[in-house]
């Protein structure tokens, strides 16, 4: 069975159908209205109509001011070009996926800036300069459809994956159109199988047959304009037509239905789901003709068939059979034993985690299963295989101190390849069919690490909490207080953000003489569920507590000081910049809030938002509404207040944050009479860029600002 593994719920959803978990959650419950009509008391709802005229000439305009401000800085085209040689550097190692029909690759350089699908042999793969072979020209398809496509990815029929449904975004959006692909022959099925533009995927049945989770028009979609219907689509009928298999709530995050497939591609039966909240799902399987609820607690989830075994993991403890599961915990149950009686089936522990562990992506070959290991946010590798009546595990031998995960796995055969990084070692992809990884390929450096060296450290958080931090130091920095500082953490969703090869940010940055700091605040996963279950909700406060702990520990030990410290954070990592400069604006001497949430008393009605109230809760409940106007950082942009110049960005096409959050705390700091910057793309949608020119044009504007705000005197444009 190939699955998508993960610690969280949430991504191991739609593991059978090797779908990409949507984000979305929105609290079950009675709405109550707002108690004061919103328009009446912010003049700058006009700007969440993404598209409207009087909004896009109001971008235009910010734009504008913004490239005066920093591509005219002699900096700007040196980053530039330093970030876009990085980025369209041919010597990158294309990682690739295995398929019956070669290994696969998406690729974008200077000549294919929309990309190529391609594949090659795996022989041909372990040379120095691989043969490949176009499967999909997007910046072709894109020119003859005049559309600006951007590629989503693929959802193949096993086990030979040769019918795939491919996504396709108009501008980088997460909605996609789908449409049916042959990989053996390189081209789009003539007539057949078609999808419009929504949110949601398929899983396929046969050849003939998808199961299909999409907007189906009135009464389909939640409230947070996810799926929360299946069809079941035969070839050459109208999906108007098709018979409706499952059906969740509009209450729901989203449900869907898939099936549950091993590794050899065999079914062993249908799987729904019912998003409660984003980190809550009711699981069910098809079972004498109804659909019968798995007696599973909220925050657990199916996570794959290996070696005969169903999976499961649990993100709180999982009492069943007389025995309790710790959370975090890998479990099984014999898969014909589970079939027969899915809630009475004796379950085995397979893993459970030590101290400061965590269990971090994985995947499965034909025989094993291969989990990653967070060990205080140091990464490993386990195997795991179940042979006479019991499971057991070796350590996969990698490099210790590093990042280390499953780059790809094959279902057909033991071949599993691994890749190993850290801050300023580049990437490498190993090997293996089984036995002692090899090195397969290696990634040149991009800066030159001369010089520089890695520390960890801890910060006290405001409720006594140790929060680890990880700061790269540039050749010759001495503890004076004086080196530019760049912050940067994420603390949510039980994201965990790991030591990776700094790449652009070690050639724009810490090769100029910036520090660069990796904080780990709880919200994230880095140790595991209850470090991400700790800082939500009512407690969401501890993550920006973190957050600004780590920066006042940058000072106390003289690593730098506020006039030199600027912060970093897109999505959610934009929100926790925008509390961090409204809570402690004399820390901060710049502040780059990156599609961000940023009104936090209406992000349930602007884009996606309501995915998230299992994250942040509901403004509408007014004991909830009181956690969130604690913190929401645009109303806290007020008179009589120095904040720290922020430089917003966004794009238009962003339908998941959607950009009005950073064009409103534009906005209000123009109202304010306070120095601001402001940037938007078109195109880009949540990632922030489509192609290398529009990335390395975003990185440049960045690293102009920061260097203009923290080298010097910073007070003032």
């Amino acid at each position: 069975m190939k699955i998508l593994i993960s610690h969280t719920a949430i991504a191991t959803s739609l593991a059978f159908a090797g779908l990409s978990a949507p984000l979305a959650a929105h609290e079950t419950g009675v709405p109550v209205p707002e108690t004061i009509a919103e328009a009446e008391v912010d003049p700058y709802i006009w700007l969440e109509e993404a598209r409207s005229e009087e909004a896009l000439a109001w971008v235009s305009a910010e734009n504008e001011r913004t490239n005066a401000a920093f591509t005219t800085d002699p900096l700007f085209e040196k980053l530039k070009s330093d970030a876009l040689a990085i980025l369209d550097s041919e010597d990158r190692v294309p990682y690739v996926g295995f398929s019956k029909f070669g290994l696969v690759n998406f690729w974008q350089d200077k000549q294919n800036p929309k990309g190529l699908l391609r594949r090659t042999t795996r022989e041909s793969y372990r040379t120095d300069n691989p043969e490949w072979e176009t499967i999909l020209d997007v910046d072709a398809l894109a020119a003859a459809e005049d559309r600006e496509w951007v590629y989503k990815g693929s959802s193949c029929l096993p086990p030979e994956g040769r019918m795939c449904m491919i996504s396709l975004s108009d501008g980088g959006k997460d909605a996609t159109v789908m449409r049916e692909f042959n990989m053996e022959t390189g081209e789009f099925v003539e007539n057949g199988f078609a999808l419009p533009e929504s949110q949601g995927g398929v899983s396929w049945v046969d050849e003939n047959t998808l199961m299909v989770s999409r907007d189906f028009g009135e009464n389909s979609l939640t409230e947070s304009f996810y799926p929360f219907t299946t069809r079941l689509w035969s070839r050459g009928t109208s999906i108007d037509d098709a018979q409706e298999i499952f059906r969740g709530d509009a209450k729901d995050v989203s449900s869907g239905a898939y099936l549950m497939r091993d590794a050899a591609g065999t079914v062993h039966g249908r799987m729904a789901y019912r998003g409660l909240s984003f980190h809550e799902r009711a699981y069910y399987v098809w079972k004498d003709n109804d659909w019968l609820k798995l007696d599973l607690p909220a925050k657990a989830a199916p996570y794959g068939i290996v070696n005969g075994q169903m999976l499961f993991s649990t993100d709180v403890e999982w009492t069943t059979g007389g025995q309790t599961f710790p959370a975090d915990a890998l479990v099984s149950a014999d898969l014909e034993a589970w079939k027969a009686d899915p809630n009475g089936a004796p379950k085995t522990l397979v893993w459970a985690p030590g101290d400061r562990q965590t269990k971090q992506g994985g995947g499965t070959t034909a025989n094993s299963l291969y989990v990653g290991l967070l060990d205080n946010v140091r990464g490993q590798v386990l195997k795991f295989d179940f042979e006479g009546g019991a499971w057991n595990s070796s350590k996969v031998d990698l490099p210790d101190n590093a990042t280390v995960g499953v780059a790809a796995s094959s279902s057909e055969t033991d071949e599993v390849m691994f890749s190993v990084t850290d801050f300023l070692t580049p990437s490498t992809l190993y090997y293996s069919d089984g036995g002692k990884p090899e090195v397969l390929k290696n990634s040149p450096a991009r800066f030159d690490a001369d010089g520089m060296s890695i520390e960890q450290h801890e910060a006290t958080s405001a409720d006594g909490t140790k929060i680890p931090y990880f700061i790269v130091k540039p050749k010759g920095m001495q503890l004076d207080s004086n080196t530019p500082t760049l912050l940067t953490g994420y603390g949510g969703f039980q994201v965990s953000r790991l030591p990776s090869y700094l790449g652009s940010t070690g050639k724009l940055w810490v090769e100029n003489g910036g520090a660069y700091v990796l904080a780990n605040l709880r919200g994230g996963g880095e140790f595991g569920p209850e470090w991400h279950q700790t800082a939500i909700r009512e407690n969401k406060q501890r993550t920006w507590d973190d957050f600004i702990a780590v920066a006042e520990n940058l000072v106390e030990r003289d690593f730098t000081a506020p006039e030199h410290l600027g912060i970093q954070g897109g999505s959610q990592g934009g929100l926790l910049v925008g509390t961090a400069i409204t809570q402690r604006p004399d820390l901060f001497g710049a502040a780059i809030v990156a599609i961000p949430l940023f009104d936090m008393l209406r992000y349930h009605e602007i884009g996606r938002g309501a995915s998230w109230i299992g994250e942040y809760g509901d403004p509408r409940i007014p004991e909830q509404r009181e956690w969130i106007e604690g913190y929401s950082p645009y109303q806290k942009l007020v008179e009589g207040v120095d904040f720290p110049s922020p430089f917003f960005w966004a794009s238009t096409a962003d339908d998941r944050t959607h950009p009005a959050h950073a064009r409103k705390g534009a906005a209000r700091m123009k109202e304010l009479g306070q120095p601001y910057y402001y940037y938007e793309d078109m195109t880009g949608g949540h990632s922030g860029g489509v192609d290398n020119e529009q990335r390395a044009k975003l990185s440049a504007l960045q690293y102009v600002y920061l260097w203009q705000r923290l080298q010097g005197d910073n007070d003032g444009e």
